[in-house]
């Protein structure tokens, strides 16, 4: 299952709206003698690959698989019906499948036909991988990580502009995660202070990256780097009902912006609704302070990420630190600065 959940890795980024999936088949003898995963959304899924690669040995072996199998037709055949028509007389899952299209489906299937099935191996893992894919099913938005890159006396940025506080090593983690993600957002007052491209530049990204600007006000310009790099993604801005139709947001519409109305007082959960609307199953919410604040009070938060820096602004925009609930929180040390990590709300 461990080679499993690693080989699902192999899919993050281009299988949505679909789940990460991995698949290993192991012979009676101990012998793994297929795997795969699925890597694109209309793609074949993991089993398949798995199945294909082991061939007549798949008669009388066990199938490990990250995710329960699939029971319907959809862009692709059911994989059970596969999995059955193999020979395969022992399934390993670790993660039953919340899509009400399958949703113990696949298992009954299995179970129908014969062959053992066991659940629950390497469960929690598993649904932390898919986090993203769970949260959009069960609550109908994307899965939401808050990331601030934090210096060593509490502040996100300088009052008098853009100002880079993590190293290369940092820079490189988190562009990675950028190429694994649907969605990034910030407020119009990151754009305003800091002009980025929120483009994954220090990674591969096979798929567009959707930018996000909450922007009530319609205070960004067309000069914005932002519509400088269309090519990397869409632009989408949500903008208040008050100056949704003003010469601001025509402007923007013009520079490629898709503008979309919501209003204040319900834009965090409106917005997300959108989102999801629009296959955005992970979204990095990055800054700044007032936008994470929104995000945090609607109770949307479904990960922090806190990047602690050495660098010392003396002054600047103080930063978001909401403080674990949670026993568990990770550490990686890149270069001089330390990523700390937890869930808030578990995808179970």
């Amino acid at each position: 299952m461990a080679r499993a959940l690693f080989l699902a890795e192999r899919g993050r980024g281009t299988t949505t709206p679909n789940p990460v999936v991995g698949a290993v088949v192991v012979s009676s003898d101990g012998i793994v003698v297929g795997q795969g995963a699925h890597r694109v959304a209309g793609g074949p899924h993991a089993e398949v690959f798995a199945l294909d690669a082991a061939g007549i040995d798949a008669r009388g072996a066990t199938l490990y698989c990250t995710l329960e199998p699939c029971s319907h037709t959809g862009r692709t055949g059911p994989c059970a019906a596969r999995v059955a028509a193999a020979g395969i007389t022992r399934v390993v899952v670790a993660l039953d499948d919340p899509n009400p299209r399958v949703a113990g489906g696949g298992f009954a299937y299995l179970r129908a036909h014969g062959i053992e099935v066991v659940t629950g191996v390497e469960r929690d893992q598993a649904a932390r991988q898919n986090a993203p894919f769970i949260t959009w099913i069960a609550s109908q938005r994307p899965h939401v990580t808050m990331k601030v890159a934090v210096s060593a006396d509490g502040f996100v940025g300088s009052e008098r502009g853009n100002v880079n506080l993590t190293g290369p090593a940092m820079d490189r983690t988190m562009h990675q995660q950028r190429a694994g993600i649907d969605a990034i957002a910030v407020g119009s007052s990151t754009v305003l202070a800091d002009n980025p491209q929120l483009t994954a530049r220090l990674a591969y990204r096979q798929r567009p990256l959707t930018r996000v600007v909450f922007d009530r006000r319609a205070r960004v310009t067309p000069s914005a780097r932002l519509f400088e790099t269309l090519e990397a993604g869409p632009v989408i801005m949500f903008i208040g009902p008050d100056f949704v139709s003003s010469s601001s947001a025509d402007a923007l519409r013009r520079a490629g912006a898709q503008v979309v109305a919501v209003a204040p007082e319900q834009s965090v959960v409106a917005a997300l609704r959108e989102l999801a609307i629009r296959d955005v199953l992970a979204l990095l919410v990055e800054g700044g302070p007032t936008l994470q604040r929104a995000f945090w009070d609607a109770g949307v938060v479904d990960r922090v990420q806190i990047v602690e820096t050495p660098a010392v602004l003396g002054s600047g925009i103080a930063a978001l630190l909401p403080t674990p609930g949670v026993a568990v929180v990770t550490t990686r040390q890149r270069g001089a600065d330390v990523l700390k990590e937890w869930d808030v709300h578990r995808a179970d």
